[in-house]
């Protein structure tokens, strides 16, 4: 199970003031667990995992099996948290090196639609030109421009290449149960479909089908994931009290910290399979809180690599940040550091350690500085990476999300500003139905 540790933020906030939360954090979980809160027809999340049923798995486990026996590439089109959970898990559970390897056990996952680069959209195209491959669109209405205009590009490719009737094989739609463009394209063409619940907002949909689906394909357990998710609700479920909630705690010590002039905070690995976790994370949270002129600003770095850019601006910068490190316990593989002759790095003092060991002496002695440096550190230690792990990471960073933005005081479910980029880009391209805003706009330029 994942630990959650606070110890190096009471330099900064007392254990007094993050225990005066409690009745704001129990605000928070009443209106989750009651549904009474902003927001409230957007809950479908809350008890998702627990709700998934063993016959739903073995559906999307023999969809996987299709897919992976018929591509040796499998294009996943959406953006958002249409594609980032997927990512976050599959990038945290792989072989950093296996998209190099001529001997693949699973088929290679790419993305698109979270883009509208050509040159981007030119070069996938290029690289799918000899290959096998399979699409997932995911997309609630089918018309948000990045993936609808990447998923027409990849339908036509796989009809042409793949002729229509594999196509219809390999293309796998995600998306509302009965309406939207999405939904019509794959019944007119007998797609495999799932659905997106009306009730769960892309950036908590990762344990549904939008990141099930991939995830498998990839070859991972789903079923680990969904168990980790499951034990990760239950430690977190109103009924915990609130000093053993790592939920309430973490959202209670953020928000002391928000309150007491930390605007910014920064979520940190020192493994860089975690990269894309850090991805998810920041757009679960600045969608999430990001209202009313309010809100944590989430930002993330890699350590060590970071250390030498970004490490500086962390050690001596303004001092408006706190950090949030996620520590894996346990690597999968060993490798010791060996003795040279020479000793010209001057490395001999390491050799017969552990690399982990050097790495975890790295992420002690960045802590140590850090806060010395005047910036708090929460840490939140991981077993391992593996799927029950990242199942309970996860779901624990869902209902943090969910409770802290009702602390904060906003609707942590919708994203109305998302919304403003979209009317001004349809207005310069002359969209239909925005001939007004494109008048507008243009007297602006």
């Amino acid at each position: 199970m994942i630990s959650l540790n606070i110890e190096k933020t009471l330099g900064f906030v007392s254990k007094e003031t993050i225990a005066a939360f409690e009745p704001r954090v129990k605000d928070a979980q009443e209106k989750l667990e009651k549904g009474t809160g902003k927001g409230n027809d957007f809950l479908g999340w809350l008890h998702l995992p627990s709700s998934i049923t063993q016959a739903q798995l073995n559906d999307i486990k023999e969809t996987a099996k299709v897919m992976r026996d018929n591509c040796e590439v499998v294009v996943v089109a959406g953006i958002g948290g249409s594609y980032l959970g997927a990512r976050a898990v599959i990038e945290a559970l792989s072989n950093s090196f296996t998209w190099l390897q001529d001997k693949k056990t699973a088929p290679t996952i790419i993305y698109a639609g979270h883009n509208i680069s050509e040159d981007y959209l030119f070069e996938m195209t290029e690289f799918l030109k000899d290959k096998k491959f399979g699409v997932i669109n995911i997309s609630k209405s089918g018309t948000t421009t990045e993936t609808a205009l990447a998923f027409r590009l990849l339908k036509k490719q796989c009809e042409d290449q793949r002729g229509k009737e594999m196509a219809k094989k390999v293309i796998v739609a995600v998306t509302d149960a009965a309406k939207g463009a999405a939904r019509i394209t794959a019944d007119q063409e007998g797609y495999k479909s799932y659905i997106i619940p009306d009730n769960v907002g892309g950036r908590f949909s990762v344990l549904t089908p939008v990141g099930l689906l991939p995830i498998a394909i990839a070859g991972f357990d789903i079923e680990q994931l969904i168990a980790g998710a499951v034990a990760m609700e239950k430690t977190c479920g109103i009924d915990t009290p609130f000093a053993e909630n790592p939920a309430a705690i973490y959202v209670a010590t953020r928000n002391a910290l928000y309150e007491s002039g930390k605007k910014i905070e920064i979520l940190v690995n020192f493994n860089p399979k975690l990269h894309y976790v850090n991805e998810w994370w920041k757009q679960l949270y600045g969608e999430s809180e990001g209202k009313e002129h309010k809100g944590i600003f989430p930002a993330a770095v890699d350590f060590s690599t970071d250390l030498h850019s970004m490490g500086q601006w962390i050690q001596e910068g303004e001092r408006t940040i706190f950090e949030t490190v996620i520590s894996v316990d346990k690597v999968n593989h060993k490798l010791e550091v060996p003795s040279d002759e020479a000793n010209l790095d001057g490395l001999n003092y390491l050799a017969g350690k552990r690399v982990d060991e050097v790495n975890k002496m790295a992420e002690l002695g960045t802590q140590l500085a850090h806060v010395d440096g005047g910036v708090p550190n929460i840490r939140i230690v991981i077993p391992s990476l593996d799927e029950k792990s990242i199942g309970e990471l996860l779901y624990f960073f869902e209902i943090a999300c969910g409770l802290s933005g009702y602390v904060l005081g906003v609707n942590p479910f919708d994203q109305p500003g998302v919304e403003a980029y979209k009317k001004n880009m349809f207005a310069l391209l002359n969209k239909p139905g925005f001939e007004e805003e494109s008048k507008a706009i243009q007297a602006k330029l």
